[in-house]
């Protein structure tokens, strides 16, 4: 029988280890598996490289992972907002590496290493700071630079309904980032609000089928006969 289930945030995560590369789903906190993170500030997992699109807001979730000091690096695409002091006090101190991706290139990259691709071609960024290093290429009259996929050994991700299998649904913007993270790490863990029994969720609705899901973990309550939580 299939299983994917765990029965803690602390079993979900218990397998990240020191320099790991960890991609986080989340859209700032829309989408960001905050139990999944405070669990692996508990686990102590360190020198981490986090692969998200913005570098943590206030002072939870990504955020407190930073103010940890477990990460070595991070790649993103916004990594200053109004709320994002606990980066930029690490990143001013020298404390934190940071690789600055635009965003649809870190999508595309994240994409063409779920797609087993060696590279892509991407217009954006040439001529700029971005580029520099890259090689770049001129196809059908327009300038390309070569960007490289981006690989994590372990992808957490949040979705709104799951089943024991690791078919998922997502709710609305929540989805963002982790249908495609979750085929591009070696071990993708999620946590899900809802877990629905087998054979209840609609297949015409899964976003990101059960193969790509190694471990599950429901946060949003005890599971019912009619697959509802109180």
């Amino acid at each position: 029988m299939i299983d994917k289930t765990v029965s803690s945030p602390a079993a979900a995560i218990a397998d990240i280890h020191d320099d790991a590369t960890v991609m986080i789903g989340g859209f700032g906190v829309a989408g960001q598996p905050a139990e999944l993170i405070d669990a692996l500030i508990d686990h102590g997992a360190r020198n981490l490289t986090i692969v998200n699109n913005n570098a943590g807001n206030g002072e939870t979730g990504l955020a407190a992972l930073l103010r940890a000091r477990r990460v070595r690096k991070i790649i993103c695409s916004f990594p200053r907002q109004a709320d994002s002091q606990v980066f930029d006090a690490l990143y001013r101190a020298g404390d934190i590496e940071l690789e600055l991706v635009p965003q649809g290139n870190l999508a595309a990259r994240i994409q063409a290493a779920g797609a087993g691709l060696g590279a892509i071609f991407s217009p954006t960024g040439y001529g700029t700071l971005l580029a520099e290093g890259k090689e770049t290429r001129r196809i059908n009259g327009r300038d390309y630079v070569l960007e490289l996929p981006i690989y994590a050994d372990f992808a957490l991700i949040k979705a709104c309904r799951g089943d024991r299998w690791g078919n998922l649904q997502y709710r609305k913007a929540a989805r963002n980032f982790g249908p495609i993270m979750a085929t591009a790490a070696r071990q993708t863990i999620v946590q899900v609000g809802q877990l629905l029994p087998l054979g209840e969720m609609d297949p015409e609705t899964v976003v990101t089928p059960g193969i790509f899901v190694h471990k599950l973990v429901c946060v949003g309550g005890q599971l019912t006969q009619g697959g509802r939580h109180e």
